[in-house]
């Protein structure tokens, strides 16, 4: 039988998509800003993560005035994230469609997959990647597939699964299941849109890039699936703007010429480290990263456990 702590977490999480959504949106809004600014007041663990990272986009020059400000923005930015997940199974499709500033290439993505060839979007944790995906949805992607962690308990994993296959969205088990990249390889491979969150590493086995400056730790799979099945790798940044939305997808990122498979995805994945960059200092306050990232903060043991266990 599962703890006291994890039937509360999976009775917040029913809460929110049975309630919330029912809740005036003003209402809403107030409610979770208030939670975000006590969370952000707090100081704890999380928003210590998040500053250190807003630190490196920032500079270590900047005063710490400004951080606590940018932090304060960037916890207020996440909170909208869960408010908008919430209510996003009873949006209306006009308003999402209408609500987003596509500033990039999602029509060369579009024509990608109208002649049968696979596209596969890197995503930073920026914006709102659910609501993104709902958008491209209905703009007439088709079906998309996508990777996701196993949440703890295992309900409210169930419950992430069950809200992106009602947007439309294929949801692949990170572990305890078939092989999720031979699968996004056969989707990609029959034409279809792969979306990969991929800017922090969840495995221990990703792959080092250069990142504000720093060593940083990224999930490869984008790159990999992109130099296997020669499927297009985007980018994509996204972000908020006051009641609506932004996207800038970016132009496909080509195919090395030289070097072995490894090398190549490793080329990639560089440069999607770099167009990631660029799009964070345009968008500092949407970036939801509050987990740790760059090589210097993480646990060193970590790489060696993850590869002693494959």
């Amino acid at each position: 039988m599962p703890g006291l702590k994890d039937r509360l977490t999976d009775a917040g999480y029913g809460l929110g998509w049975s309630v919330v959504c029912r809740l005036p949106e003003s209402w809403a809004q107030s409610a979770f800003r208030f939670f975000a600014d006590l969370a952000w007041r707090r100081q704890g663990p999380s928003v210590q993560v998040l500053e250190g990272n807003l630190r490196r986009v920032i500079g270590s020059e900047a005063p710490g005035g400004q951080l606590r400000a940018l932090s304060k923005e960037a916890m207020r930015s996440y909170a909208r994230y869960w408010l908008e997940a919430f209510r996003l199974p009873v949006m209306p499709v006009d308003r999402l469609v209408g609500g987003m500033r596509d500033t990039g290439h999602v029509r060369a993505a579009f024509e990608y997959l109208a002649a049968g060839r696979g596209v596969v979007f890197a995503l930073p944790h920026m914006g709102n990647y659910d609501l993104a995906g709902a958008w491209i949805i209905a703009e007439g992607a088709g079906s998309i597939t996508t990777v996701a962690e196993r949440l703890k308990p295992e309900s409210v994993y169930g419950r992430f699964v069950a809200f992106r296959e009602g947007l439309g969205v294929e949801v692949l088990p990170a572990s305890g299941g078939s092989s999720a990249f031979g699968i996004l390889a056969q989707r990609l491979r029959a034409g279809k849109l792969v979306c990969l969150v991929c800017d922090r590493d969840v495995t221990g086995g990703g792959i080092e890039v250069e990142f504000f400056g720093e060593k940083g730790r990224m999930m490869g799979g984008p790159a990999a699936l992109a130099a296997q099945t020669r499927a297009g790798l985007m980018p994509v940044i996204l972000w908020s703007e006051g009641d609506h939305w932004g996207a800038h997808i970016h132009e496909e990122i080509p195919l090395p010429a030289e070097g072995d498979r490894e090398q190549k995805a490793a080329a990639m994945m560089q440069q999607v480290a770099h167009l990631f960059e660029a799009g964070i200092r345009a968008h500092p306050q949407d970036w939801h990263m509050l987990q740790k990232v760059f090589v210097a903060d993480l646990d060193p043991g970590r790489s060696r456990r993850a590869a002693k266990s494959q």
